[in-house]
C-alpha cells in the first residue's frame, strides 16, 4: 500500500482513501460492520434496562409503582429503543450473501420498526430471503416511510422478477434529490453530487447495496404514492 500524505490543514479521509487506493466497496463494507457492532453493543443495555422495569413491576414494596404512568412510559420507550435497534442492525449491518432469513422476521422487524407511526406494513408473500434482499427490502421501507411522512400503506410482496414495495398515501413529500440514490432507467451508476443527509441516508445505502451485488432496481413517486422493485 502507498504511504498517505496527511496535509498540513488536517487529516481528509476521503483523500486518503483515495490516494491508499482502497477498493470502491470497501467503505460501504465498513460502514455495515461499523452499524452491526454498534448496534450490538447497544442491545445489551437495553436488554438491561428493560429486565429492570420487569422487575420494579413485580416488586411489592412499592404499591402501585407497576400500573404508574412513569414506568409505563419508560418500558415502552425501552420496547422502542430495542425494536429500532434490531431494525437497524438489518437494516444497515453487515449482509453475507450466502446467509437467508425468513420472511416472517423481516416482516416482525417491519411491523415493530412503524408501530405507533401512522405508516401500515403489509408482507403479501411467505418463505424466505436473501440477507441482502432482507437488506434492501427494509432501505426500501424506510424510503417508503421518508416519501409518506403524513401515513400510508405499504404493501411488500414478490413479483416474476424479484420483489416489490409499493406504497399508498393520501399526499408524498416531493424528493427528487433523494431518489435520484437509487438510479435511473439510462444512467443505473449515476448518483447526486451532493452527499445525503444523515436522517435520508437509506437511500444513497439502498442504490449503493443494489449496484454492488448488480440488483437492478426500478423506482417511481407521484402525488399518491410511490413503488420500489428489484
Amino acid at each position: 500500500m502507498r504511504p498517505v500524505t496527511i496535509p498540513a490543514d488536517g487529516f481528509r479521509p476521503d483523500e486518503a482513501f483515495a490516494t491508499a487506493a482502497c477498493p470502491a466497496d470497501s467503505g460501504f463494507d465498513l460502514a455495515s460492520l461499523v452499524a452491526a457492532r454498534l448496534c450490538h453493543d447497544l442491545v445489551s443495555p437495553l436488554g438491561a434496562i428493560g429486565n429492570g422495569v420487569e422487575l420494579l413491576e413485580m416488586a411489592g414494596e412499592y404499591p402501585g409503582l407497576a400500573k404508574s404512568p412513569e414506568l409505563s412510559l419508560i418500558g415502552e420507550s425501552v420496547k422502542a429503543a430495542r425494536a429500532r435497534v434490531r431494525f437497524y442492525r438489518a437494516a444497515f449491518g453487515h449482509s453475507p450473501p450466502d446467509q437467508r432469513t425468513a420472511v416472517t422476521e423481516i416482516a416482525q422487524l417491519a411491523q415493530d420498526y412503524t408501530r405507533g407511526a401512522r405508516l401500515a406494513v403489509e408482507f403479501e408473500v411467505g418463505g424466505d430471503a436473501s440477507r441482502v434482499e432482507a437488506r434492501m427490502l427494509l432501505l426500501a421501507l424506510m424510503c417508503m416511510d421518508s416519501a409518506m411522512p403524513w401515513g400510508g400503506r405499504v404493501l411488500i410482496c414478490r413479483s416474476m422478477t424479484g420483489w416489490r414495495v409499493v406504497g399508498e398515501a393520501s399526499r408524498t413529500r416531493s424528493q427528487p434529490g433523494l431518489w435520484g440514490w437509487l438510479g435511473n432507467a439510462t444512467t443505473p451508476d449515476a448518483v447526486p453530487d451532493a452527499p445525503p443527509q444523515p436522517s435520508e441516508v437509506h437511500f444513497a445505502l439502498l442504490g449503493a447495496l443494489a449496484r454492488q451485488h448488480r440488483r437492478p432496481m426500478l423506482w417511481e413517486v407521484d402525488a399518491t404514492g410511490g413503488e420500489i422493485s428489484f
